[in-house]
């Protein structure tokens, strides 16, 4: 119990202050309401990120030629640009890989799958500074020497992997409509701010050459379409004859023709195809040559083409950003589509609502167990409704501080959201709980309210300190940062929130009024404790 005399300078200010604001509890009630409703509204103006780029100093170079390059076509782009960053003095070493992506050293990695004509480089730079800047000059270097190359230098990242940050699925039964469908969807997104570096999965058909056997004319001779092209694929891609040793591994020696008769359409029409009795007859009199086009790679998503416009983001503007501003422009072009063809949202956004589910999916049990302990713990509905009423007010802090310290509201720090209410909750629980205990041993309900709020600020405040001051430490980091600046901003005012606003909540939920000698009737009930006491 607290005498008016024996209450620090401090103390007597706050009293006054919560006198004030349960006396004028209607407007101490709409204020806070309005402070709310300013926090959701400024909800929009924090950016979304799913998860920030690793603070390592890595850069993954990904390199992509046409899908019909060869292998060696890759390892020359390589070799040219390996001189460039061997070159430059911001990089410790780094280590490529020609026809596949990097091993997986790094768990969240977005692993490549093994192609001719795709290259990755793990590039280790000496910090974050000399990070940014080796990052900047490779992608001029890969803008102005290597513009055939769809390259992409980017840090690691942290959580699932994404790789392109903005991705639309275009789909739908016919190839060459998708295609065109995706041609038309990649103007739009190129037209947009913040986004660069447009490209696809697969889009441009390549040319072949078909050679058509002339069945009769092969089976008077006693050939099979299965003989014709055994000599094809030795002449063109070769045959193992035999393996040698290189340390412990085993390599194929492989036999075929020279490159200038594999290429050669006339050596190809003049192959001498074996017959039975020793005998030879050239391809061009059982087979007939022709050209057409055909695409290398053709993705399906259930079955069905599907051809992914993907895209990179310029420095300082986030994924969520730049699909925000695509929507309105996306929405009206999607309306166009012919029946059948569908845009999918993938990349960040799609990577993020997936996590997010999977948290809201368990909210609702979440939800039920948290009101069952409440109502265990207060034993009343309107008590329960008083103490569920402050949680959300963390809002309030905690978009105040994601703006100041320029945070985006990610996963984490929906994460610290979370964490936050059951901090705020138990604060309102401890108050409401010490107000029916002041109540039940005689005291007006004023006065309970008074008494209780003044006991229990003191701890009330060093608990929330605590736990601010904890979160300070992982604060200036990349990855815990948001939940950080989300947790401490929320908990300040929410502590604030309770010792000011859920008292007068109280009073004007149970219709509570000052008695009008209240300060008299406290003091006497306190010095007769302190009598007692002494």
């Amino acid at each position: 119990h607290f005498h008016s005399e024996t209450l620090s300078a401090p103390m007597r200010l706050f009293k006054r202050f919560l006198l004030a604001a349960m006396r004028a509890k209607w407007i101490t009630i709409l204020v806070t309401a309005g402070l709310f409703a300013a926090a959701l509204a400024g909800t929009r103006l924090i950016p979304e990120q799913f998860f920030p780029s690793s603070d390592r100093p890595e850069l993954l170079m990904d390199l992509k030629l046409q899908d019909n390059a060869s292998v060696l076509a890759t390892r020359d782009v390589v070799q040219q640009l390996d001189e460039i960053v061997a070159a430059d003095p911001d990089v410790e070493h780094f280590s490529t890989y020609v026809g596949q992506g990097a091993i997986r050293f790094y768990l969240p990695l977005d692993v490549a799958l093994a192609n001719p004509f795709f290259a990755q480089s793990v590039i280790v730079t000496k910090g974050l500074k000399e990070r940014e800047q080796v990052r900047a000059r490779l992608e001029k270097a890969l803008a102005t020497r290597f513009p055939q190359v769809v390259a992409r230098v980017n840090p690691l990242e942290l959580g699932p992997p994404v790789g392109w940050p903005v991705k639309y699925r275009v789909d739908g039964p016919d190839p060459e409509q998708v295609r065109k469908i995706a041609m038309q969807l990649a103007d739009v997104v190129g037209k947009t701010a913040g986004v660069r570096n447009v490209n696809f999965d697969w889009v441009e058909p390549s040319r072949v050459m078909r050679i058509h056997v002339d069945q009769d004319q092969a089976r008077q001779l006693g050939l099979s379409s299965a003989v014709v092209a055994t000599a094809l694929n030795a002449v063109v891609s070769g045959t193992t004859v035999t393996q040698v040793r290189d340390d412990i591994y085993l390599v194929d020696v492989v036999a075929r023709a020279e490159q200038t008769q594999r290429t050669s359409l006339e050596s190809l029409r003049s192959l001498q195809i074996p017959l039975q009795g020793g005998r030879v007859v050239p391809l061009r009199q059982i087979a007939s040559f022709d050209y057409s086009q055909e695409y290398p790679i053709l993705w399906r998503r259930d079955r069905v083409p599907t051809l992914t416009v993907q895209a990179d983001v310029v420095p300082g503007v986030l994924p969520s950003t730049a699909v925000k501003a695509i929507q309105p422009q996306l929405d009206r072009f999607a309306a166009t589509l012919p029946s059948g063809y569908h845009i999918a949202t993938g990349g960040s956004v799609e990577e993020s609502g997936k996590s997010q589910a999977s948290v809201m999916a368990v909210l609702p049990a979440m939800g039920l167990l948290v009101l069952t302990i409440l109502m265990f713990q207060l034993q009343s509905f309107q008590r329960m409704f008083l103490v569920l009423s402050v949680a959300p007010l963390g809002m309030i802090g905690v978009v105040a501080a994601l703006l100041l310290a320029q945070a985006p509201l990610g996963f984490v720090a929906i994460l610290g959201v979370l964490a936050l209410t059951g901090m705020i909750a138990r604060n309102s629980v401890i108050l409401i709980d010490q107000i029916e205990t002041e109540r039940m041993t005689g005291k007006h309900p004023w006065e309970a309210v008074v008494t209780a709020t003044i006991h229990r600020t003191r701890p009330i405040l060093l608990t929330a300190a605590a736990a601010t001051l904890g979160m300070v430490p992982i604060a200036p980091t990349v990855f815990w940062g948001p939940m950080a600046f989300a947790i401490i901003g929320g908990l300040l005012v929410a502590t604030v929130l309770t010792l000011i606003f859920l008292p007068a909540l109280y009073v004007a939920w149970f219709r509570v009024s000052e008695p009008r000698s209240a300060e008299v009737a406290t003091e006497r009930s306190e010095m007769g404790n302190l009598v007692l006491q002494a």
